[in-house]
């Protein structure tokens, strides 16, 4: 019983700039990650960013140098921050949550994910 929304999808020119933000709810106990991807018509999904609960950070090249990945200091909110955006970085924008359950111990973290958020780049 956890939740995953993204919200901040939208429509934007070629070279503009454009926030996601991801919110966890639900049976948390903590939260180990919290990553993005994304997926364009007729691709596979595909890797964005990931933060870690210690701060550990990685992106796909693809993205290396314009976006950022950041989280909120309760850490059950991640932000991702694009700028430069080109007509490529068209997709659905999903987030994911690497949570521990509340009460739950011993037993491996699921991984959650959000119904995704429309980005469109108009060249």
């Amino acid at each position: 019983q956890v939740q995953v929304v993204e919200s901040g999808g939208g429509l934007v020119q070629a070279g503009g700039s454009l926030r996601l933000s991801c919110v966890a709810s639900g049976r948390i106990r903590s939260i180990n990650a919290m990553g993005w991807y994304r997926q364009a018509p007729g691709q596979q999904r595909e890797f964005v960013a990931i933060i870690t609960s210690d701060g550990d950070i990685n992106y796909a090249d693809s993205v290396k140098g314009r976006f950022s990945i950041s989280r909120a200091n309760d850490k059950n909110t991640v932000y991702l921050q694009m700028h430069s955006l080109t007509p490529e970085d068209t997709a659905v924008y999903y987030c994911n949550a690497d949570v521990n359950l509340s009460g739950v111990y011993g037993v491996r973290s699921p991984i959650y994910w959000g119904q995704g958020t429309q980005v469109t780049v108009s060249s």
